[in-house]
C-alpha cells in the first residue's frame, strides 16, 4: 500500500511542469464590439495550430490565447491576423506558464 501511494505521489509531481506548460499571450485590439466580432476572432485563432484556449473581454478590447509548450506567436503574424479580420492590433505581452 505505501509502495502504490508513493508511486502516486511521484506520478502527481512528475505530472505538474506537463500541466504548466506553454505560453499566455495577451493582445489589445481596437475594434471589439460585439460578441460576433469576439467569434470571428476566435475563428482565425483556432486555425493555428497549437492554440488551446481563447478569451475575448470586449470592454477591455483584449484577445488573451494560451498556446502548447513550444508555439509562439509573432507581432508581424497577430498584426496581419487582426489586419484580415477588420481591426486594428496594438500591442501583445507574452507570459511564460
Amino acid at each position: 500500500m505505501k509502495k502504490l501511494i508513493a508511486l502516486l505521489l511521484m506520478a502527481l509531481v512528475w505530472s505538474i511542469p506537463v500541466l504548466a506548460a506553454g505560453t499566455q499571450y495577451q493582445m489589445r485590439v481596437d475594434g471589439l464590439a460585439c460578441p460576433y466580432c469576439a467569434y470571428g476572432i476566435e475563428k482565425k485563432l483556432k486555425k493555428i495550430e497549437g492554440v488551446e484556449k481563447i478569451d475575448v473581454d470586449l470592454n477591455k478590447g483584449l484577445v488573451i490565447v494560451k498556446v502548447a509548450d513550444g508555439v509562439k506567436l509573432t507581432e508581424k503574424q497577430m498584426t496581419q491576423l487582426f489586419k484580415d479580420a477588420g481591426f486594428t492590433y496594438r500591442s501583445m505581452t507574452e507570459k511564460a506558464l
